[in-house]
């Protein structure tokens, strides 16, 4: 298996934290059940998506019950004690981040979450230094599902997309990685057990697997 070794590229929720488990809850007891006007959206239709492009996927599919301020506003109210307090980071992830650094590898974060949300998770956690950090908010072209956010951060970086690996838990986030051209990796944990997670190159459990096929020791 030919694995990137110029650049790892992270997406944040259920990969580096577990918050894909809020906002899960979250769209359960307030998105599904009161801003949309019908139906039974299943969270991977969501999942990765910026939260503002969410609200013009529901709207148009399912129709909504609420403005799309009121929508962002609940989004932006919830992500406050959700990325300050509740979310836990994922086992191994400092020492993955060290490894990858010593190996000379760029190290990079990047996002459908809003960059003040990415930085109460950095801070939080302590995980810089990084040699990039990109939320979907700051570009000018769609977010996940499509592939602009890994070609830009690419770019930003110096590389092809080609030239670095991505590891992504959403069905959403594995598109935009595999339609970028980058080496995408799976991350499979409870939130996600059943989803499929094919179109990613392969699919690891945790860190310790991510480590294995990045080949770092």
């Amino acid at each position: 298996m030919d694995v990137p070794d110029d650049a790892v590229l992270f997406d944040m929720d259920g990969v580096l934290v577990d918050s894909e488990t809020y906002w899960h809850r979250f769209e359960d007891d307030w998105v599904f059940a009161e801003a949309i006007e019908s139906g039974s959206p299943a969270h991977e239709e969501v999942t990765g998506m910026p939260y503002y492009e969410i609200y013009d996927y529901l709207e148009e599919t399912y129709g909504t019950a609420v403005s799309k301020d009121e929508f962002t506003a609940k989004y932006e109210e919830r992500a406050v004690s959700l990325y300050g307090e509740q979310v836990e980071l994922t086992e191994g992830v400092p020492e993955l981040f060290e490894a990858i650094r010593a190996d000379g590898r760029a190290l990079a974060i990047v996002s459908s979450a809003r960059r003040a949300w990415i930085d109460i998770v950095r801070e939080r956690f302590g995980l810089d230094p990084l040699d990039f950090v990109l939320s979907a908010e700051e570009i000018d072209e769609p977010g996940k599902p499509e592939p602009y956010v890994y070609e830009h951060a690419a770019a930003e970086l110096g590389l092809e997309p080609s030239e670095c690996v991505v590891i992504e838990d959403s069905v959403n986030g594995i598109e935009s990685a595999a339609c970028s051209g980058a080496f995408t990796i799976g991350f499979r944990s409870t939130h996600n057990a059943e989803l499929d997670l094919s179109r990613a190159d392969v699919v690891v459990e945790s860190c310790a697997e991510l480590r294995e096929v990045l080949e770092i020791d």
